[in-house]
């Protein structure tokens, strides 16, 4: 059997890590400045995530929801305290795209309406309701097409109170900040407006901080930039540092009913460990700190030169914007520099996400090696 060919992959077969560091099958070692997609939270190989894990495993890896599991308590209350949220409620997933699609469900059900308000660069997903609000029509099939989803500039806030005051919206989701889409984000006006119009026309606000969450700006979410609370916050990436771990936080005016929603791997024993070991390495090396001075040190280090336009994003979440597209940039530190950074949309961005435990020896490897490469011929 082949495998199903949906991937244009680099030539580099990573078989073991640790920090922000990675290793290939040929033993180079590489600079991890992605996280695999802003996945990694609190670098590879954590001691004390992996004596977490292992503990867990000798006990018991998995079990149904049909019977209790109070890791999943644990792991909620943690997480209401870390983030602020703790008289929200939490239902555990496996990745973000069923964050994003339970929450959406969430909001239809509570406000009884379909349509769906999201924006122009947006990306929420791959399955069936997270595609549809998702701004790129070269991932979607003719079946997401029946879904009514309206697609806005951001900050046009005069476009949305058109929209909503229209009756037939159940919910307006939105990045914090725009990960896929090129890290643009709406202006903290915007978010305090769009909060003040979901409330007074009984739409659902649906954050989605899968790649923006768990710290990776600086706050715990990036919605707290704006002194916003949204109704539903969807989470994934850094969850759970590598383990398949997503989740969904509710306000507490959703009231849940039976069969309302469901999962066969969604808070297993194992993916609630991997969490609550996260959360207490965030806490316990304040990782949230880091993120956002280290955030502070890149953007200083790297604004001087000269072929870059500029430095968007927060803390570790990061565009470095250039006047050209960047894929044979991204080859060369890859192939020649070792040094792994991100795509986007905008081909002319380099998306920086690197592990929250990153340090400064490291960014000035990057700079130093971007300089030397932007030097002209």
């Amino acid at each position: 059997m082949e495998l199903f060919d949906v991937y244009p992959l680099y030539d580099v077969e990573p078989v073991k890590a640790y920090g922000s560091r990675v290793v290939d099958k040929n033993g180079i070692e590489y600079l991890d400045l992605y996280g695999g997609h802003g996945v990694i939270s609190i670098g590879h190989s954590h001691p004390h995530y992996v004596k977490r894990l292992e503990e867990q495993l000798e006990k018991i890896g998995f079990y149904s929801n049909a019977v209790q599991n109070s890791l999943q308590r644990e792991l909620a209350e943690k997480l209401g305290k870390v983030s602020g949220y703790n008289d929200y409620q939490l239902f555990l997933c496996n990745s973000g795209a069923e964050a994003n699609e339970n929450a959406l469900k969430l909001a239809s059900f509570y406000t009884g309406k379909s349509r769906v308000i999201a924006f122009n660069n947006g990306f929420h997903g791959r399955t069936s309701a997270a595609v549809t609000v998702t701004d790129n029509i070269v991932i979607k099939a003719p079946l997401n097409a029946q879904q009514s989803v309206t697609f806005l500039p951001l900050n046009a806030i005069e476009s949305l109170k058109k929209e909503v005051e229209k009756g037939d919206v159940c919910a307006v989701i939105i990045e914090a900040i725009q990960g896929v889409g090129g890290l643009d984000e709406g202006s903290t006006t915007f978010f305090k407006q769009l909060e003040v119009l979901c409330n007074e026309f009984g739409v659902i606000l649906i954050l989605d901080e899968v790649q923006s969450g768990y710290g990776r700006t600086g706050k715990f979410f990036a919605h707290q930039y704006h002194g916003i609370r949204p109704d539903i916050i969807s989470v994934a990436k850094g969850m759970g540092n590598g383990f398949p771990i997503g989740g969904v936080l509710i306000a507490p005016h959703i009231k849940p009913n039976y069969g309302m929603l469901g999962t066969t791997f969604g808070g297993n024993h194992l993916a609630c460990t991997a969490a609550l070991a996260v959360l207490e390495i965030i806490e316990k090396e304040n990782l949230i700190d880091n993120a956002r001075n280290i955030g502070d040190y890149f953007t200083a280090r790297i604004n001087h030169l000269f072929e870059i336009n500029k430095v968007k994003g927060r803390g570790l979440m990061l565009g470095v914007e250039f006047d050209f597209e960047v894929s044979k940039l991204r080859k060369r530190l890859i192939y020649e520099e070792h040094i792994f950074t991100g795509g986007a949309k905008n081909k002319k961005l380099l998306r920086i996400l690197p592990p929250l435990t990153i340090d400064k020896t490291a960014i000035d490897q990057f700079v130093n090696t971007l300089e030397h490469l932007l030097v002209p011929n």
